[in-house]
């Protein structure tokens, strides 16, 4: 099994910043993010996940931005402090470059010597587009046909030094061997990118691509390029379909099935009895209020907020017939296969979503069970654990869940190598 922790802000839940102990600003202090680096290395994680939020129209100051910092930057300073655990961040193709993002990502594999991963995404906020020229946020085919030329341009420039390229011949005065070096010339649609890359292979030949995505063109995206798929599905049902659809279409590419890796988000909120764990989140839930939690999942189903009545089911029929939807498919699909699949209201909805991902709420041997059960249904390689806050939720997982999972035979008991891709048993 898989495992990596999402560090979203304070907490992925948003009343962990009233919740925790600790400067309401922590986000901001380096020291908070060498902390959960050591922690989550100590209990033999296999990668730390960042976000990136490029706007603040989701939170709207109400409570921690989930991912504010610049996560290249952030992982730089956990790679310092750390030896094997693997670093992920996310970084969008909608409102970059692929030379520079290319070699920002090739800087941190290098000075984390291989442990470096890019999760891709397309931006889905609208209110982005405000910060990068103004422009209205392209439709979600442009947005994917932008990727996909991204990504090619991307990888070309970290494939663009061979292996055997570095010589470091002092004697014979070679440095490196210039016909193992190659230019792109890359003209497209988006993009015209010379090359080749300033910077050499990384021990593990390049950094992993993340993915995440659920509609048509993200599955087709990440059948195509992505190593490690992060999805929102919180049915087991639905898990099962998504995988199974995503190692199809890889083999459709021509990749063997077992070259792509699929991590569901899970939530867990866990406490040492049920019990305990259901008040740690009515206190969660108390202290972040109904009111910003409503206004975020209208904007992810596309709906108006005075649409969404607590008491009343999810208005399914109005959220489909949204033919100009510009969010996450993904995020959008699963609340809404979660409310019809429970006959939830939307408050009920609210209470169980988890952000659009699985969420348990119980204790270690609870939370060991689910990820069993889906693991060997075929829902999962493993999960994105959402932290709902730290440093206490992560604190759980590593001391009580790492340990049952690793006495089932679950989880390893050390790292498989010295780089991101050995760890995830990826070539």
């Amino acid at each position: 099994m898989i495992l990596t922790a999402t560090v979203m802000g304070l907490g992925m839940h948003h009343g962990a910043w009233r919740y925790r102990d600790g400067d309401p600003f922590d986000q901001t202090d380096p020291a908070y993010y060498v902390q959960i680096a050591t922690t989550a290395e100590r209990g033999g994680l296999h990668a730390i996940f960042l976000a990136d939020t490029l706007d603040v129209s989701e939170e709207r100051f109400a409570r921690p931005n989930l991912g504010a910092l610049d996560p290249a930057v952030v992982l730089s300073v956990m790679a310092a402090h750390t030896e094997r655990i693997g670093l992920v961040g996310t970084s969008s193709t909608t409102f970059n470059e692929p030379y520079n993002l290319a070699r920002r990502f090739a800087s941190l594999d290098a000075m984390s010597r291989g442990r470096a991963g890019w999760n891709a995404v397309t931006t889905f906020v609208p209110a982005v587009a405000g910060n990068f020229g103004g422009l209205p946020l392209p439709a979600h085919d442009e947005r994917y046909a932008r990727a996909a030329e991204f990504l090619d341009v991307v990888i070309g420039l970290w494939e663009s030094w061979e292996p055997g390229a570095t010589v470091g011949d002092k004697a014979g005065n070679v440095y490196v061997d210039p016909s193992r070096v190659h230019a792109l010339d890359h003209v497209g649609p988006h993009f015209a990118v010379r090359g080749p890359s300033t910077l050499p292979r990384s021990p593990q030949g390049r950094p992993v691509i993340f993915q995440a995505g659920a509609s048509e063109g993200g599955r087709e995206l990440a059948a195509q390029y992505a190593d490690v798929v992060f999805t929102a599905q919180n049915t087991l049902a639905g898990a099962v379909e998504f995988r199974s659809d995503v190692r199809r279409r890889a083999v459709a590419h021509g990749r063997p099935a077992d070259s792509i890796k699929v991590l569901p988000g899970l939530l867990p909120v866990l406490g040492s009895t049920t019990a305990e764990a259901q008040r740690r989140k009515d206190t969660l839930d108390e202290l972040r209020g109904i009111g910003p939690e409503l206004e975020k999942l209208a904007l992810r189903v596309g709906v108006p907020v005075a649409e969404l009545d607590l008491d009343r089911p999810l208005p399914v029929d109005k959220i489909r017939a949204n033919a100009g939807f510009r969010g996450s498919h993904g995020f959008r699909d699963a609340a809404v296969g979660l409310a019809e699949r429970e006959q939830l209201t939307v408050r009920e909805l609210l209470y169980a979503n988890g952000g659009g991902h699985l969420q348990v709420v119980g204790t270690p041997e609870e939370l060991a069970d689910t990820a069993q059960t889906w693991l060997e249904a075929g829902a999962a390689d493993g999960f994105n654990l959402m932290i709902d806050a730290f440093p206490s939720g992560l604190d759980t997982v590593v001391d009580h869940v790492v340990p049952l999972l690793r006495r089932r035979c679950l989880f390893p008991q050390d790292y498989a190598g010295t780089t991101l891709r050995a760890h995830l048993g990826l070539t």
